[in-house]
C-alpha cells in the first residue's frame, strides 16, 4: 500500500497533516509506534525510548559542535551512560521505519524517513515548511500558549532537528531534492494541505484501493 514520510518544520501542520493524510488513505500513522517499537528492541521502556528521541532532537547541535568536524554517518556517537546511545536508537528507527515499508505501509511523521527510504518506488516524500514568523503564528493560533515560549521552541526546534538530519544523514533535511511534494503550510488551510498530499499519494498508487 505503500508509505508517506512527512518532513514537517515546527508550526507547519505536521502533527495535523499527519493524522489526517493516514486517515484517508486508509494507512496507519506512525508516529509515537516507532519508539515503542525502538523500546522493545532496545530492552528500555517507551518513557525511556521517547525521551531518547527528544534528547537526540534537542541535544544533538551540541554533539555535533563537541566533534568540530562533520562525522562520517556511520561514526560513532558518545553514548549516554547506562543507556543506549543515538547511533543504537537510529539505527534501530531505521530497520522499524524499513519493516513498515516492506509491510502494510502507512504514514510516517519525521524520524528522517525521506532520508531512510529515498530509492523506494512505492514512497511518497513531503516537506511541509514556511517562513519562521508565519510558523510561529500558526503555532500560537494552534497551541494557544505564550508566544515567546512558541519562539523559543521553535527555534530551537529548527536547529536542532536540522542538525539531527546533518549528522546522521549528511544533508539538508530542508533540500526540496529529497522531496516529491513541498508544501508551505502556513500559506494553505491545513484541508487543503491534506487534499495535496492525498492527490499525490494516490498519483503514486499509495493507499488503500
Amino acid at each position: 500500500m505503500g508509505v508517506v514520510t512527512i518532513s514537517a518544520s515546527y508550526g507547519a501542520g505536521g502533527p495535523e497533516v499527519g493524522p489526517a493524510v493516514a486517515e484517508r488513505l486508509g494507512l496507519v500513522f506512525h508516529d509515537r509506534a516507532i519508539p515503542a517499537q525502538v523500546a522493545g528492541r532496545l530492552g528500555v521502556s517507551q518513557d525511556d525510548a521517547e525521551a531518547n528521541d527528544e534528547r537526540v532532537v534537542r541535544g544533538l547541535w551540541r554533539l555535533v559542535a563537541s566533534l568540530g568536524a562533520m562525522p562520517d554517518p556511520v561514526g560513532g556517537v558518545v553514548p549516554t551512560a547506562g543507556q543506549p546511545d543515538e547511533r543504537a536508537y537510529r539505527e534501530h528507527t531505521e530497520r522499524v521505519l524499513r519493516e513498515i515499508a516492506d509491510g502494510a505501509g502507512g504514514v510516517v511523521l519525521g524520524r528522517g524517513g525521506a532520508m531512510v527510504l529515498r530509492d523506494r518506488p512505492d514512497a511518497l516524500h513531503v516537506r511541509l515548511d514556511g517562513p519562521p514568523e508565519a510558523r510561529l503564528r500558526a503555532a500560537v493560533q494552534r497551541y494557544g500558549r505564550p508566544e515567546d515560549e512558541l519562539r523559543r521552541e521553535l527555534q530551537a526546534n529548527d536547529t536542532t532537528r536540522q542538525a539531527y538530519v546533518r549528522h546522521f544523514y549528511r544533508c539538508d533535511p530542508a533540500a526540496a531534492r529529497h522531496y516529491h511534494l513541498v508544501v508551505d503550510g502556513t500559506a494553505l488551510p491545513l484541508e487543503t494541505v491534506v487534499d495535496l498530499v492525498v492527490a499525490a499519494a494516490r498519483a503514486r498508487g499509495i493507499g488503500a484501493a
